[in-house]
């Protein structure tokens, strides 16, 4: 994957990351998640994200499980390598490249909110040394601050800099970005699933999904049709999915996800610390979903 390649599309599960009883990584199913997401023609696999709870994860861990990903497939995997140190950002970019990662996903600095100036500066400083494609993460919710959309219209002429994850949730701002970026060879992808097929009509080109990591198919078939123009069967798999996107944002994610796979037979649904399991309650309806949803066709 590189600049002069076509822009990111399609769909990227956002991966979680399983543990053992002993709170290790289960590399074993790890790699089995990695090569039944990559059998459902996904796009990519975006690996230690948030999803992958990449806070609780140590630098060696995280190294562990790009090199763990990539070697289980052969689709492109993105390596979340964000900090809200830029030292540090630089650093886990660099270790996940050499760990065959073949782009990387850059959160925004978190809890130290540095204004315009500063945030152009950490990601340029990455993208300089860093050459793989890159993608601007926006995700106020966690980090307190804002990208600026002139921040990424400028950050979007850099080489390696590729794309911009959208997941804010301010449709007025993401498009005004696809608006600003459009003569650039960037890429916009959803970074909520409630808001993929709004993004897709604007010109977002894909997702970096939670949902898929339990559909998968059905996910790639909404962005399939949503990306070729045929925008009734897209709003029908859209309905398809609203209710499991619902559920799995109940609570924090990743811990509703990490239930539904428990669900569906892909391991326990074992999260590190600060995070707990699902309440009784909302699991019973995710099951539910879950259940309506099995066996049944996208878009029928």
């Amino acid at each position: 994957m590189t600049r002069t390649d076509e822009p990111f599309s399609g769909v990227y599960p956002a991966m979680t990351t399983p543990f053992d009883s002993d709170d290790s990584i289960d590399f074993e199913q790890l790699r089995a998640d990695a090569r039944r997401l990559a059998d459902a023609g996904v796009g990519g696999l975006l690996a230690v994200g948030s999803t992958g709870e990449s806070a609780t994860l140590t630098h060696d861990e995280h190294v562990e499980v790009v090199e763990a990903v990539t070697d289980a497939v052969d689709v492109p995997v993105i390596a979340g390598s964000g900090s809200n140190s830029t030292r540090e950002a630089l650093e886990l970019s660099r270790r996940s490249a050499d760990a065959g990662a073949d782009a990387l996903l850059l959160i925004s600095p978190y809890y130290n909110k540095p204004e315009p100036e500063g945030m152009e500066n950490h990601y340029r400083t990455v993208a300089d040394e860093v050459d793989l494609p890159q993608i601007v993460y926006n995700v106020p919710s966690r980090t307190g601050r804002n990208v600026a959309v002139e921040t990424v219209a400028s950050l979007a002429e850099h080489e390696n800099i590729a794309g911009y994850k959208a997941a804010s949730g301010d449709l007025n701002r993401i498009g005004e970005v696809i608006e600003r970026t459009r003569e650039e060879n960037f890429s916009v992808l959803s970074g909520d699933d409630f808001l993929t097929l709004p993004l897709l009509s604007l010109g977002a080109t894909g997702t970096i999904s939670v949902s898929a990591n339990v559909e998968p198919e059905r996910t790639a078939a909404l962005v399939e049709a949503a990306l070729s123009g045929d925008y009734s069967e897209a709003r029908g798999i859209h309905e398809e999915l609203a209710p499991l996107v619902r559920a799995l944002f109940s609570e924090t994610n990743p811990i509703p996800v990490k239930e539904a796979m428990e669900i569906r037979g892909y391991g326990p649904a074992r999260l590190r610390s600060p995070l707990t399991r699902l309440s009784a309650e909302p699991r019973a309806e995710l099951a539910g979903i879950l259940g309506e949803l099995e066996g049944r066709p996208a878009g029928i």
